[in-house]
């Protein structure tokens, strides 16, 4: 049988009923007044009880103080073995810690910051080191040479600090550089993938904003092309009254502002007049008089007027 069968869960009584020394231990452990009532003892193995008080301190609600305190065999004498404040079964605790690199998200960066890259980060991988240039009196070589000397190549100034010295011309170095791949890390191909990914679920075809325009940013006159192989699906947006303005669009995307849809809509033309020239429509200045009706004295006077 395992020594954890043998032992007894009953609680010693001796240590059950060393409370007081349990407390003590406790409050000489702890700040004064923050030990409370005593709420409940475990039987720890033989002649080992621990004894839980209710701890006061403020912001550590839920919490124990726990004094364990133990008995030699064949001995009446109990003794103390440990205190420490451990959380309840309703203790509030802090949310576990996750490393800087996993608490990290997008926006956090702020000016000042620095944000160092993994070694092993699985979206870079190895720029060109030059080990992979030809020995200088091979035919590859001289080939290149020849080639760049006919086209009269020029190479870019500049280099990263890893790569100090200039490229000569025509090398697979000076190739590199101006592919931009003469860095000490680029892009491998799963951070391309991240990157497309991350893009077309912000600026993407399933968007709200694209499924209810009327073109796509393939078509539209303010789409800036990026290089790369990227740019074959992904450009710029350069409209200031888009929503993506500034923002890698794909160029399945669109919106409400594409170039070809902002037509201003024609007024209307009014109809033309119909003017009727087979009858004549009389337009008397004054109503016609009812026959049996009693003219006033406006009316009697101009009926004067013309009679003289």
């Amino acid at each position: 049988m395992s020594a954890a069968t043998t032992r007894s869960r009953t609680p010693d009584r001796l240590c059950a009923e060393a409370i007081d020394l349990a407390r003590a231990a406790a409050e000489e452990a702890a700040a004064p007044g923050v030990v409370g009532e005593h709420i409940g003892m475990t039987s720890e193995g033989d002649r080992v009880v621990t004894h839980f008080f209710e701890c006061k301190e403020p912001g550590y609600r839920g919490w124990r103080w726990a004094a364990t305190v133990a008995r030699a065999s064949r001995a009446k004498l109990v003794t103390l073995d440990e205190v420490v404040l451990l959380p309840g079964p309703d203790a509030i605790l802090a949310p576990e810690w996750v490393p800087w690199s996993e608490r990290l998200r997008p926006g956090d960066l702020g000016p000042g910051d620095l944000l160092p890259t993994e070694e092993g980060d699985l979206r870079l991988e190895p720029g060109f080191s030059g080990e992979e240039e030809p020995p200088p009196n091979s035919v590859v070589a001289k080939g290149i040479a020849e080639l760049a000397e006919e086209e009269d190549a020029d190479v870019t100034p500049g280099s990263p600090a890893e790569q100090p010295t200039v490229p000569a011309r025509g090398s697979i170095a000076a190739v590199a550089e101006e592919l931009g791949m003469r860095r000490a890390r680029v892009l491998s191909r799963y951070g391309l993938h991240v990157a497309a990914d991350r893009w077309e679920e912000a600026f993407g075809p399933k968007s709200a904003m694209a499924q209810a325009a009327p073109a796509t940013c393939a078509t539209c006159g303010f789409l800036n092309p990026i290089g790369g192989s990227l740019g074959q699906a992904f450009g710029v947006c350069a409209n200031e009254f888009s929503p993506a303005d500034g923002r890698v669009v794909s160029l399945a995307y669109g919106c409400g502002a594409h170039s070809e849809a902002a037509v201003m809509p024609t007024p209307p033309r009014p109809a033309e007049p119909v003017v009727d020239e087979t009858r004549l429509d009389p337009f008397p200045l004054r109503p016609t008089p009812d026959p049996g009706s009693v003219p006033d004295a406006d009316d009697a006077e101009t009926a004067e007027l013309g009679h003289a």
